[in-house]
């Protein structure tokens, strides 16, 4: 089992990965003392998959715990689910001393962190992600949130997890629709701060792909470090933290134009591709290393053109309410090679109409 570190002073946390991890997160809950008492959340689905495992786990560690369960699908990832746990954690009589384990992908993840931050004015939680997506992105980090109908991700909260347990034996379970997911988000790290990881993703697509415990356990390490490594020296996303949207800006207004629609790692992969346009237009980037990133994106089954009957208009009206806009400017993630990227929001409107028009939409 591998452990790092997101180094936050007094709310650093500890992130452990490996094979089976699920089934010792009992033992390091009973050890670390987080809460006197547990409530896993877990989505309908997840928790029939999931949720006997972890709960052998917490009571052979001697743990009292309770389970709540919403329905699954970003679709439940907004203010009335958020309602609705919270009430049942008052029925079941949860205080400051209680804590909250979410056990799922990206969508459970962000809604117990949101539910945990404001339940009683914060209450401990700690992070079990079953996605690839979660496991290499938003499990770590301390982000939260849920989703209105303007914008994803518009209501939300910083709040850091106690710990992080990732069991990589977990993702031979996926769906491959799920796994395709949470690939984009792997790929992002190799662009926004390390070629040699790129390349390691070039080289081992086939043992990735067939799910290889090792290789596994490689590329969710790596892609934990270098979130950690970022998150701790950004962790409001004042400056350096925002690489990790690269893609996210276009990707998010693409997502949000489908109805949430299309999953989230579809969506990014295809902003992966017109923010790389955007650079190209703008000299930051050579069509080579553009050409590189869409072939590894294209290599691993991702999308690389937005789904017909798309419209510019409602994506550029979902990019001008993102989140991570300021003043009304959009502030795009622009790679300059693979393994480095620059801020900007000097891209004109016509820019990103011609390539949103470029990539199929109309």
């Amino acid at each position: 089992m591998k452990e790092l570190r997101v180094g936050l002073d007094e709310r650093s946390y500890p992130i452990f990965i490996g094979e089976g991890v699920l089934d010792w997160v009992g033992t390091d809950l009973l050890a670390r003392r987080i809460g006197k008492r547990y409530v896993v959340v877990a989505d309908d689905r997840v928790a029939g998959m999931y949720g006997k495992r972890l709960a052998e786990s917490l009571r052979d560690a001697g743990l009292d715990f309770e389970m709540l369960t919403f329905p699954h699908g970003e679709g439940s990832k907004h203010l009335n689910t958020v309602a609705d746990l919270a009430s049942g954690l008052a029925r079941l009589g949860v205080d400051r001393k209680d804590a909250l384990i979410a056990l799922g992908g990206g969508v459970t993840g962000d809604i117990t962190g949101f539910l945990a931050s404001i339940f009683m004015r914060g209450i401990p939680f700690v992070q079990v992600p079953t996605s690839l997506l979660a496991q290499v992105d938003s499990s770590v980090g301390g982000k939260t949130g849920v989703d209105i109908p303007e914008g994803k991700n518009l209501v939300g909260t910083f709040y850091q997890p106690r710990a992080v347990y990732i069991d990589s034996r977990v993702l031979s379970t996926l769906p491959a629709a799920e796994l395709l997911n949470g690939l984009a988000e792997v790929i992002k790290y190799g662009v926004i701060r390390d070629g040699e990881f790129f390349a390691f993703l070039e080289a081992q697509r086939t043992a990735i792909l067939g799910l290889d415990p090792a290789v596994l356990a490689e590329m969710i390490g790596r892609c934990c470090a270098i979130k950690a490594e970022v998150v701790a020296a950004d962790e409001r996303e004042a400056d350096l933290r925002r690489i990790l949207n690269y893609g996210h800006s276009i990707g998010h207004a693409v997502e949000a134009a489908s109805g949430y629609q299309l999953p989230h790692g579809l969506a990014v992969a295809i902003g992966m591709v017109a923010v790389n346009r955007l650079a190209v237009a703008m000299g930051l980037l050579t069509t080579a290393d553009s050409t590189r990133i869409t072939a590894l994106l294209e290599a691993y089954g991702l999308p690389v053109r937005i789904p017909a009957g798309y419209r510019i208009s409602r994506i550029k009206e979902y990019l001008k309410s993102d989140k991570k806009s300021v003043g009304g400017r959009v502030f795009f993630v622009l790679p300059e090679g693979v393994g480095r990227v620059k801020i900007s929001d000097a891209v004109s409107e016509a820019q990103i109409e011609t390539v949103l028009q470029e990539l199929g939409a109309v």
